[in-house]
């Protein structure tokens, strides 16, 4: 059965609603524009092409690799576009590993001479990393370095989205970046069309996003998604919130601890070690270790 949804538009950082506005070609035009947000001008995207995961890698355990898009530009820049909701271990490993792919494929039998064409890993993360959290910066871009921090290799870049770090409100939207970050974030929360949003390309997104659109099949897919999504940051907010809760407890305890030690050092030469222990609670031992 279908429940009626309050929002108008679709959640982008649902599976479903990431691919149904990103991952089409006769939506591809979205996509190139949020890319070329990201990329310097110089490897700003014309037009692209959606390229198949299946043949990526060399063993069965690589083909099973998942990542969302897979795309190809027309200079041949290739593309891993990936939406990830919750940390993960070794989320960094796991970028490594999937940007490995598209440098095998381009691998030519017979005469070849090594010469590769650039890998793009994006990841559009709901979730700031840890080693960032007391960085303001929300976009990270990261190249293969020498000691000397210029950059090695050219061809090969990670870029990182941290979403919660984005907090502007409609009124201090001003480039487009700022706006396709705006609309990651709030996209389900509008009943209209902005007015810094009436760009074609802005139009296009709203008309693909509204869920009234959606025929029956796809409004259950979306659901379904919705559900998931909901259902993960449920898990995650109960997991920080209990994490929270043990800090207070375990800060609170070590408090208390730290009182008794104080006051049995102010009672030691004037009472009893056995009066002190009775006074404090703490042990003979640990005040004779005082």
């Amino acid at each position: 059965m279908i429940f009626p949804l309050q929002e108008r538009y679709v959640n982008l950082l649902t599976d479903f609603g990431f691919k149904r506005v990103f991952g089409s070609e006769p939506n591809k035009q979205l996509l190139i524009d949020f890319l070329n947000t990201l990329l310097p001008a110089h490897r700003h995207i014309q037009t692209l092409s959606y390229k198949s995961t299946e043949n990526l890698g060399n063993t069965p355990v690589d083909r099973k690799a998942i990542f969302d898009l897979y795309c190809q530009g027309e200079n041949g820049d290739r593309f891993i576009v990936e939406l990830q909701k919750a940390k993960q271990n070794f989320f960094k490993d796991r970028s490594v590993f999937y940007a490995s792919f598209p440098i095998q494929e381009q691998a030519l039998k017979g005469g070849w001479s090594f010469e590769l064409a650039p890998v793009y890993s994006i990841g559009v993360l709901d979730f700031v990393f840890d080693d960032h959290r007391q960085e303001n910066e929300l976009i990270h871009t990261v190249k293969l370095k020498d000691q000397n921090c210029k950059v090695f290799y050219d061809k090969l870049t990670f870029i990182y989205v941290e979403l919660p770090k984005f907090t502007k409100t409609l009124e201090q939207l001003e480039s487009k970046q700022d706006k396709w970050l705006y609309l990651f974030r709030h996209l389900p929360d509008l009943d209209d069309q902005p007015r810094p949003f009436q760009d074609p390309v802005f139009l296009q997104l709203f008309e693909i996003a509204e869920i009234a659109n959606f025929s029956r099949n796809e409004q259950e897919s979306y659901q379904t998604s919705l559900k998931y999504y909901r259902d993960l940051n449920n898990v995650i907010d109960t997991s920080r919130q209990e994490g929270i809760e043990q800090g207070i407890e375990q800060g609170i305890e070590q408090g208390r601890q730290l009182e008794k030690i104080a006051i049995a050092r102010s009672l030691l030469g004037k009472l009893p070690v056995e009066a002190i222990s009775q006074t404090t609670g703490l042990t003979v031992d640990e005040i004779e270790q005082l």
